[in-house]
């Protein structure tokens, strides 16, 4: 029999790595806060050619992805399991991409990549404000009649 004093674990005597939210231990990779447990058999799991837990980690609200990205490789390291370009892409696709010049950084150095993708728009001064919908005039039955506009030599109904 084992004896464990009350402030000693199986997990930290078997830690192989650890950071400041993540463990690899023995059988996986945990999570210290949440107890959130990848085990050691599923951490290569692949959605197509991208790989499943840095995508399903970047649904977490509570992931901050540079301590996962450093214990998920220091885990792949440990139980050999091979990377390919995939896990790069994964990473990417799940929590962004890292900043580069003159795009906004959050303070773990990652961008959104809706933040690529759909920028957010600067604020318009009053000047330039315009009409974003076309006016739709209506008929004598209440329904909407196109309006014809002149695109060069042709007319088209929007």
């Amino acid at each position: 029999m084992i004896d464990l004093h009350s402030d000693e674990s199986p997990a930290t005597a078997a830690l192989l790595f650890g950071n400041a939210e993540w463990n690899v231990l023995p059988e996986g990779l945990e999570h210290r806060a949440s107890g959130y447990f990848i085990a050691r058999d599923v951490l290569g799991m692949r959605r197509g050619d991208l790989w499943e837990w840095p995508l399903h980690l970047a649904e977490k609200s509570w992931c901050q992805p540079l301590p996962f990205r450093d214990a998920f490789l220091a885990a792949l390291e440990t139980f050999t399991i091979a990377r390919d370009a995939g896990l790069a892409a994964s990473f990417a696709l799940g929590f962004g991409l890292t900043a580069g010049q003159g795009l906004g950084r959050s303070t773990d150095g990652f961008v959104s990549l809706g933040e690529i993708i759909r920028p957010k728009a600067q604020k318009q001064s009053a000047a330039r404000k315009r009409n974003a919908a076309p006016e739709v005039r209506g008929s004598r039955r209440g329904m909407p009649v196109p309006r014809t506009v002149e695109a060069g030599v042709q007319r088209i109904a929007l």
